[in-house]
């Protein structure tokens, strides 16, 4: 089965439509103090979970909108909460 995302404007799309934006690394770090080594581990080192991991993604060949999902990297297969909370979400939260 292909990977299907739910684009919270677009609704679920096939995952051919999608750019994958990498994985939900929390806030960018404070660049006071941000040694070469620092920022290089926080853009280039991944955790590379087997499981549920957040994800960045861009619906390039629909609104473009970035957003993202929570994706179980061992199937493949979007959680079914973020389904629900992204297409409510691209309805004004009804």
């Amino acid at each position: 089965m292909a990977l299907t995302i739910t684009c919270p404007i677009c609704g679920k799309r096939n995952g051919y439509e999608f750019r994958y934006g990498g994985e939900e690394k929390g806030p960018r770090p404070e660049e006071a103090g941000l040694t070469p080594q620092a920022w290089c581990d926080y853009v280039h080192l991944n955790h590379c979970v087997a499981g549920v991991q957040e994800e960045w993604w861009c619906h390039k060949d629909g609104c473009g909108s970035w957003f993202k999902i929570k994706r179980d990297t061992r199937t493949n297969l979007e959680e079914e909460e973020t389904n629900e909370k992204a297409v409510n979400a691209g309805e004004g939260g009804k």
